[in-house]
């Protein structure tokens, strides 16, 4: 028995049933052990160490399980950065194992030889590099740990030669004879002791331990947010990632305080869509209702959430604040609460149930659910709009109505984004995620991957846009070789359109570098082993989009849509106005008359949904910035 195969014994004893990565002959000695041993855990073989970082991030995300990633030394290593910081800033348990140069050739420029301690030291929690055979252990042990403990990235680096050292054969403590199979060699140490194989110095065997229960609150913390709770007037809770498996709880909550539940988009999945508290999104991406209830609230419950725009939360002072998190370092982050409960959000909840006082006065939830039933109706007519070209709002709401009820989505970064956020409406037991914090593009796809991995009976879709698909596609390849049936639907805008709409609403320029080669999705479904679709046809997206989905292959379904449907916030700005009309007069391509009428039309829309206060100051200053656009491109439209 070599080192390798006790290193991944340890993670089996961890439940690591999959291990995600690329070889290389860095970690030759790890692949080595997988090929000889029946060990319990799956080596997926991604096509780029970047995708098996992001593969084991949202494996972690949709199971709660430590994702486990492996990369060969230098430039492996090095590709498996974005995925494991994608990792740290949502808070999931994530373990890279590295390969690293022969031991005593290191710190001699050896071919590969990369200082991955220094290079992990921000992303890793937990780094460490494996220095003899007897480490591994309890360094195996130790990072999964804090991965899971601290919902956090761990890293340990592991130098050719130790992979290949044999292990030293304890005593089997059920026979008392020596350990000489796998399964024994769960008993490779007693129970408190593990013996190093070179010097006889005894250390604690610190153990595997697979649930970690994040406590409750004490009585007094739990009594005081109740009080604070109990005396708001107008209640809105903010749920995060860190509340999606306390749902109805949350609801629980909301039905006794009268309260609305607004949801971040990493926290799409907390509430369904559909529950009569929730709001939905916040920010850009969210509603205006959100907006109302963030702006009109005196109380304020965090629950599992560290949302990172401070200025779609209440002004400091409007709002007295509770939070709920497993993380102590969280508590205050984007807000100033007065009472800070650190633990489960499901079990804090559930300790905080019973010392809740059901509002009489429901007014502010009503007010809300009214809102929203207005927004739902806007959102729902766009999405069933048959302009040509077609809206990508019309993709999504396609697949909001055929999607199964236990069917895990996954995002990426970019106008894709907005339409899966507002356009989807979560519903069942329905799983939803993309890199959040991070907001890196080309995540979707190996997320779907490794969900499908974790979930075979589940119906996964990753709902991408075609600059982040071209970034890593050759992850088709891999669904193809394990014949995981996810399905891709790329929106199609031959644009990189986040960064061309941020240039002309945010600087008020024009475009420039986000125009995209055209590729065709179809064919190169078909090129790899998968089917491929094409829809650009609102009348027929529902047809395709049912035969797209109840296909059993992999299919990537290519859905060419408007590039100049702007992805607009639920509240517009007059700065943002104003930028965008510069835009046009700078020379924006195809900007002119047509794309000036399209972004008024959508201003008044948006605007009439807020009071007339609001009215009558935005839409003024909007109109004002527009009719100046209009009078300057009126002798050249």
């Amino acid at each position: 028995m070599k080192v390798s195969d006790f290193l991944l014994q340890r993670l089996s004893a961890w439940g690591v049933r999959r291990v995600f990565g690329f070889p290389g002959d860095g970690i030759n000695g790890i692949l080595g052990a997988f090929n000889r041993n029946d060990h319990g855990i799956q080596f997926v073989q991604a096509r780029h160490e970047e995708m098996a970082a992001f593969m084991a991030c949202g494996h972690a995300k949709f199971t709660g399980e430590v994702g486990v990633c492996l990369a060969t030394s230098g430039p492996g290593a090095i590709h498996l950065l974005n995925g494991l910081y994608d990792a740290k800033m949502d808070g999931a348990p994530v373990l890279a194992i590295t390969g690293q140069q022969y031991s005593d050739l290191l710190g001699s420029h050896y071919q590969q030889e990369v200082n991955l301690l220094s290079l992990f030291e921000d992303v890793a929690q937990y780094n460490q590099q494996v220095q003899g055979a007897a480490d591994v252990y309890n360094l195996v042990n130790t990072a999964c740990r804090v991965a899971l403990s601290q919902h956090t990235v761990a890293h340990i680096t592991f130098p050719i030669d130790y992979q290949i050292t044999d292990a030293k054969m304890e005593v089997n403590t059920e026979t008392g004879g020596p350990a000489k199979t796998p399964a024994q060699v769960s008993h490779f140490v007693p129970s408190f002791f593990v013996r190093n194989s070179y010097d006889g110095r005894a250390a604690v065997d610190t153990g595997a331990a697979t649930s970690f229960g994040a406590g409750v609150p004490g009585q007094s913390e739990l009594r005081e947010a109740a009080s604070i709770l109990n005396a708001g007037g107008k209640v809105a809770i903010l749920a995060g990632h860190g509340a999606i498996h306390a749902r109805a709880e949350l609801e629980q909550v909301a039905e006794l305080l009268g309260a609305v539940i607004v949801k971040p988009l990493l926290g799409k999945a907390a509430v369904p869509d559909d529950s009569p508290y929730t709001t939905g999104g916040l920010g850009l991406l969210g509603t205006a209702p959100s907006e109302d209830a963030m702006e009109q609230c005196d109380t304020l419950l965090i629950v599992g959430s560290s949302y990172p725009y401070p200025s779609y939360l209440p002004k400091p002072g409007q709002a007295r604040g509770v939070q709920i998190d497993v993380d102590a370092t969280r508590i205050g982050l984007r807000y100033p609460v007065e009472i800070g409960l650190v633990g489960d959000s499901k079990a804090t909840l559930q300790a905080l149930i019973p010392l809740l006082q059901r509002k009489s006065d429901r007014s502010f939830l009503e007010q809300a659910q009214r809102a929203m039933k207005d927004w739902n109706e806007k959102i729902t007519a766009e999405g069933v709009s048959t302009d040509m070209p077609m809206k990508p709002q019309v993709v999504a709401q396609a697949l909001s109505a055929l999607a199964k009820s236990d069917a895990i989505i996954t995002g990426d970064s970019g106008t894709n984004t907005t339409w899966i956020a507002r356009n989807f409406h979560i519903k069942g037991d329905q799983m939803y995620s993309l890199a959040g914090n991070l907001a890196t593009m080309a995540s979707g796809l190996p997320y779907a991957v490794g969900a499908q991995v974790a979930y075979p009976n589940r119906q996964v879709v990753a709902f991408v846009g075609d600059g982040g698909f071209t970034m890593l596609m050759g992850e088709m390849l891999t669904a193809v070789k394990y014949n995981l049936p996810i399905k891709v639907i790329i929106i199609k805008n031959n644009y990189l359109g986040q960064i061309k709409w941020e240039q002309i609403v945010f600087l008020g320029n024009p475009e420039y570098g986000v125009q995209l080669q055209p590729a065709d999705w179809v064919k190169w479904a078909e090129a790899a082993g998968a089917e491929g679709y094409h829809v650009e046809d609102p009348t027929k997206i529902s047809a395709v989009m049912r035969q797209f989905l109840a296909s059993p292959r992999p299919a990537i379904l290519e859905a060419l849509v408007d590039a100049n449907e702007p992805p607009m916030p639920a509240r517009i700005k007059p700065k943002q106005a104003a930028h965008f009309a510069e835009a046009l007069v700078r020379g924006q391509p195809g900007g002119g008359r047509i794309a000036l009428t399209l972004f008024r039309d959508k201003v008044d829309d948006l605007l009439e949904q807020h009071d007339q206060g609001i009215v009558g100051k935005t839409l003024g200053a909007v109109d004002n910035a527009l009719d100046k656009a209009v009078d300057k491109l009126a002798p050249n439209p």
